[in-house]
């Protein structure tokens, strides 16, 4: 329960406060504008107020989006965690202004047992009489008590703490570059794992203390960075040459080295992702294309980042940002920054070495990068997400092996009931660019910045009344549109609606759970009924009856209940090769007048068996559920 897969919550947790700060850096922009020629002299000190005040009141963001981020988006939790931090900053406040301050360490610590309490409590039952406190109503309750005891206790540890950190931040400032490259190389590594936040908290947010003029104390890198301090940024200026030039190189060293006919779509895609590495930080997109093919080159690009951050701080550069380390933080924040501006010609030097060393291993290796496979994208049907996530629903093992679903900026989160339930090849199918298995039914799954999207649109679907028919691949090859077979009967859907096959091996499987109906005399064609009532034919082939069984094997008889990916028939492909008109395989259902929606995976390479080719809801069935 608190493995690794919690840690990934917690870290996913932690991105959605992290949404504030750029308002931050934003306001304390504004604030260096001339408003005094506008008339306007006021305006400076109230823009710098209000960014200042962000950086303050952290630690109470921190405890709020934590506790919404693992209680998904509860509000008892919420409001739990920011009645838990008034209470500590009270408390600690009236026993010692001058001691233990509200920090983002307490606020994650009041976050997180908020959110642990509203699992724990929010079906709690009291007495009759008590009930109006019992439930949810329980947890602010319950961290009210909590937070007291809490705030106590830091301030019994408060002075041991306060060591603590200050020995901590010497032990790493002690180590010097050496220590500055272990936290670069370690911050790629966990992205991976999507667990760099939690590493980024700690030197962010924690390592460190500044106190202003006013008074005000500071910790962590990036608000000493922001509040003035001339000793912060250390761990955030090595990222912009990482994130603004490394990873865009990486991109275009995998646009250059893509196949001539699928090099438009790879460029497409890949200048969208090196676009938004360049300007916002976002780097997993770029990532990800290659660290699924080729890790040992993830290996190396993360000690390559290391060294950069290595380099970057025996040059005595300091920059910092609110979010990530893109182009827009890098000009908004550079008033602030020391020496920033050699930032630029690190990055380009930066991105000439990542380029040819990418460009060299792709070729070198023959990797597997985008461009270089027939393998389908989401960028491809963006627009169809709401059509489509049903079937990457059925790829994660349905609706019933769902236990929590969470998405970040690139990536679902999923606990699931059984990981070994999941579909990676229908994954990829459906646009993933890796599946990450975390052991404990943790599972991620990286489709890029369309994400949340998708994570909306199945839990729209997960609480929808609508029974899915889910179909597998019936063999193994090509899928193609119904309307490409080289038969009216079939292309005109005479027959009835559905997806045809190019198959490259000559086994059929069925593909859902239903009975066998009907074989016919030749064997080229089997017909299946479902519990759902829709009458399902597979037709190997075409004009393949005049071979009057020649060449097939039938596995099941009249009558036998069938399961997904059970075998069917064996059929010899050279025969059909020599003496069928086309090797097309249409799979449809005879009687779609019942059929109310219809859902088809892209027309890519399947694998016999494969999940999540194709969706229909039944009109009966859904009319069915509408009355219950």
């Amino acid at each position: 329960m608190y493995g690794i897969g919690y840690l990934q919550r917690l870290g996913r947790a932690m991105m959605l406060p992290m949404t504030v700060l750029p308002a931050a850096a934003i306001f304390l922009m504004l604030a260096r504008l001339p408003w005094d020629s506008f008339g306007w002299p006021l305006v400076p000190e109230l823009l710098h107020a209000a960014g200042m005040a962000i950086f303050q009141y952290v630690p109470y963001v921190f405890a709020i989006g934590i506790a919404l981020g693992m209680s998904n988006q509860t509000a008892t939790a919420g409001m739990a965690a920011l009645t838990g931090m008034f209470i500590f900053h009270i408390v600690t406040h009236t026993y010692d202004p001058n001691g233990v301050q509200p920090s983002m360490f307490a606020g994650a610590i009041i976050g997180v047992l908020s959110a642990w309490a509203h699992d724990r409590f929010k079906s709690f039952q009291l007495p009759e009489f008590l009930q109006f406190i019992g439930g949810s109503r329980f947890v602010p309750l319950f961290m009210s008590v909590v937070s007291l005891l809490f705030a106590w206790l830091m301030i019994g540890a408060g002075e041991g703490l306060k060591s603590w950190a200050a020995s901590a931040g010497t032990l790493v400032y002690s180590a010097g570059g050496f220590g500055v490259f272990l936290y670069g190389f370690l911050h790629r590594i966990l992205v991976a794992f999507g667990l760099h936040h939690i590493l980024n908290h700690l030197f962010w947010f924690q390592v460190g203390q500044y106190e202003d003029t006013s008074g005000a104390i500071y910790f962590g890198d990036l608000p000493r960075f922001f509040a003035g301090d001339p000793t912060a940024g250390t761990f955030m200026a090595g990222l912009y040459p990482v994130m603004m030039f490394a990873l865009p190189a990486i991109a275009f060293a995998i646009i250059h080295e893509a196949r001539e006919d699928l090099k438009p779509k790879t460029s497409k895609q890949f200048r969208v992702a090196a676009l938004g590495s360049f300007l916002t930080g976002i780097t997993e997109p770029v990532e990800f294309a290659f660290l699924f093919v080729a890790p040992y080159l993830f290996l190396i690009h993360a000690l390559l980042s290391g060294g950069i951050m290595w380099l970057v701080y025996e040059l005595d550069i300091h920059h910092g940002f609110t979010f990530s380390a893109g182009a827009l933080e890098y000009l908004v924040n550079m008033p602030l920054a020391h020496r920033g501006w050699l930032l630029l010609p690190i990055g380009v030097a930066v991105a000439l070495i990542y380029y040819v060393l990418f460009r060299w291993s792709i070729r070198r290796f023959q990797l597997a990068t985008p461009g270089r496979e027939d393998a389908t994208r989401l960028d491809d049907w963006a627009g169809h997400i709401p059509y489509r996530a049903p079937l990457i629903l059925q790829a994660l093992g349905g609706k019933e092996n769902m236990i929590r679903l969470e998405a970040c900026i690139t990536r679902l989160r999923l606990t699931l009931e059984d990981d070994r339930k999941v579909d990676v090849q229908s994954l990829r199918h459906l646009g993933a660019a890796g599946v990450i298995r975390l052991g404990g039914g943790n599972v991620q799954v990286v489709f890029g910045t369309f994400s949340e999207l998708i994570r909306e649109e199945i839990h729209k679907h997960m609480q929808m009344d609508v029974q899915q028919v889910q179909f597998h691949s019936p063999v193994q090859g090509r899928m193609i549109p119904l309307e490409e077979v080289d038969d009216p009967i079939f292309a005109q859907r005479l027959v009835g609606r559905g997806v045809a096959f190019i198959p490259d091996k000559g086994e059929l499987v069925a593909p859902v759970q239903g009975k066998v109906i009907h074989i016919h005399p030749s064997l080229h064609a089997i017909g299946l009924l479902t519990k759902d009532g829709l009458e399902v034919l597979l037709h190997v082939g075409i004009n393949t009856s005049h071979l009057e069984g020649k060449g097939f094997t039938i596995l099941v008889k009249m009558g036998d209940e069938v399961s997904p990916g059970q075998p069917l028939l064996k059929f010899h492909l050279p025969t059909l090769k020599k003496h069928a008109k086309s090797l097309a395989t249409p799979m449809v259902i005879t009687n779609s007048d019942i059929v109310k929606s219809w859902r088809f995976a892209p027309f890519k390479v399947v694998k016999k068996g494969q999940a999540a080719v194709m969706s229909v809801v039944v009109n009966e069935r859904e009319n069915k559920g509408a009355e219950k």
